[in-house]
């Protein structure tokens, strides 16, 4: 037995499209002369009213242009995705749907577009297109689908984001889904569906699931294994000495004596349960999160260590300790989790930003030695380290899904091997309406549980929209029979494929 074997069982991913874009990239580096001067007459670089832009040609450009439609436009993700299309002319938005769209006209303006036409029909719709303008729309039936090649989902509701992806891939469109919600409920059905039709459905880069995943590739391209993978919550905790608080997204609360656990010390479980307690005050878990480690999950076959995940208080240069099997003092039960830990960040320190992380073994002593000199994070007994990048760029990095769905990249397919369920809180009286709400998309008096999926359990946005017709008890979770007013069509998606 090899001592990989040994050591547990083996997470090395499989890698479909990694070494093919480092084919790609190394053949556009080695047509650029290592001795050509860098210029403003440089054909690789572009001219700005500043100046030299260093925009460096990326072998990804097309020459033709791919047609996209946003859905949920007029949001945070549909800003940043908008405004970043002004730099890659291949991609043209000809239609942007939301049911507000004079919020969407403000929004236009304020990124100074101004070449759009409001359309209520395909027909007015397609001009628009046509005429080099963007529609904007406020309903799918107003969506003129000739004029699409990739649809970008993000309305984050489920059954207006299941219709959508469906009349997507019926007139053979590519679906990039931004909406998270919508993937934990019917994913893997969106997905047997567009493989059967040779089309592409992937999550959309720029927000944590596909960064995680990306992440992934380039970790089992190069043959590492992992024991642990994850992402930060998405707001750090601050510790100001000076003023004994913490802070969290505006919330500050009181934390005497806190400077004494920024150390992590020998007893690691002791300091986090320390360090939880002192910060019981902030609400640190959130349904988005226990929702995008849905979608890796998924896509990656590892469950939840526990069902609502162990959400450290952790520094970033702690990760490959806190993540030590509990037999070396750390929290993981086996290997191959997925789990989200709150950032905790001094003021001046940079943030973790919602950053992802992998937590792999450090195989060869000597190798990692060298590069924990060089400020890489490897645990302290030397046989973990901890890989991650601490961003996630929202609609910014989105392109590149765009163009990975029109080039019809290998992707990894959803599975229902895991499911986000919802357990009572409290005693929930029959007749409670279980509405998703909030910035966090967030359904009141439940916890989000990450959990084998079992039959007749419901994915908890299957719920929203729903109202109880039972009293459910605390701890007790929710099931399909036990609430009326449940979208059908979502039900008939996700339910087709559980694997029970």
């Amino acid at each position: 037995m090899s001592p990989r074997q040994s050591a547990g069982p083996a997470y090395v991913l499989l890698s479909d499209n990694i070494r093919d874009d480092c084919r790609r990239q190394r053949a556009s580096l080695a047509s650029i002369s290592a001795d050509r001067p860098v210029g403003p007459s440089d054909p690789h670089l572009s001219r700005t009213k500043r100046g030299t832009s260093m925009k460096i040609a990326s072998p990804r450009r097309r020459t033709g242009e791919i047609r996209v439609a946003l859905t949920g436009a007029n949001g945070g993700f549909g800003r940043t995705f908008l405004a970043q299309l002004r730099s890659t002319p291949d991609i043209r938005a000809t239609a942007l749907i939301d049911p507000d769209v004079d919020g969407t006209v403000a929004m236009l303006a304020d990124l100074g577009i101004t070449a759009f036409e409001i359309a209520d029909a395909p027909s007015s719709a397609h001009a628009a297109a046509a005429s080099g303008e963007t529609a904007l729309l406020s309903s799918l039936e107003a969506i003129d689908w000739d004029s699409v090649d990739v649809l970008v989902e993000a309305t984050g509701n489920v059954p207006a984001g299941t219709a959508y992806s469906e009349a997507a891939l019926d007139h053979g469109t590519h679906v990039v889904m931004i909406s998270k919600e919508v993937d934990t409920a019917v994913g893997a059905a969106l997905a047997a569906r567009a493989a059967e039709t040779g089309l592409s459905y992937l999550p959309g880069d720029g927000d944590q699931p596909a960064n995680l995943l990306r992440l992934l590739d380039w970790i089992s391209a190069v043959g590492l294994d992992i024991v642990a993978v994850g992402k930060s919550s998405e707001y750090d905790l601050v510790f100001d000495p000076e003023s004994s608080t913490v802070t969290q997204n505006g919330e500050c609360v009181p934390v005497a004596d806190f400077a004494a656990l920024l150390a992590l010390g020998e007893d690691v479980p002791a300091t986090l349960e320390r360090r939880a307690r002192a910060l019981s005050d902030l609400k640190r878990r959130a349904a988005a999160d226990a929702c995008e480690m849905t979608v890796v999950s998924q896509r990656v076959g590892m469950p939840a260590d526990v069902p609502e995940m162990h959400y450290p208080v952790a520094r970033p240069s702690e990760l490959a300790d806190i993540y030590s099997a509990r037999e070396d003092g750390g929290v993981r039960s086996h290997d191959g989790i997925v789990d989200v830990f709150s950032a905790l960040r001094l003021p001046n320190e940079a943030s973790f930003a919602g950053g992802v992380f992998a937590i792999v073994r450090a195989e060869d002593p000597a190798t990692w030695d060298t590069l924990r000199g060089k400020g890489h994070v490897v645990s302290r007994s030397g046989t973990l380290a901890a890989i991650y990048w601490p961003y996630h760029l929202m609609g910014v990095e989105t392109p590149l899904s765009i163009y990975a769905a029109v080039d019809g990249t290998p992707s990894r397919a959803p599975r229902p091997t895991t499911m986000m369920a919802a357990r009572a809180q409290r005693r929930l009286a029959a007749g409670t309406d279980l509405i998703v709400a909030g910035h966090h998309h967030e359904i009141a008096g439940v916890d989000p549980v990450m959990i084998t999926p079992a039959e007749g359990t419901a994915a908890y946005y299957v719920l929203s929209g729903t109202t109880l017709r039972r009293d459910i008890a605390e701890g007790e979770v929710i099931s399909v029979d036990d609430v009326d007013g449940i979208d059908r069509r979502v039900l008939e998606l996700n339910q087709s494929v559980q694997d029970v």
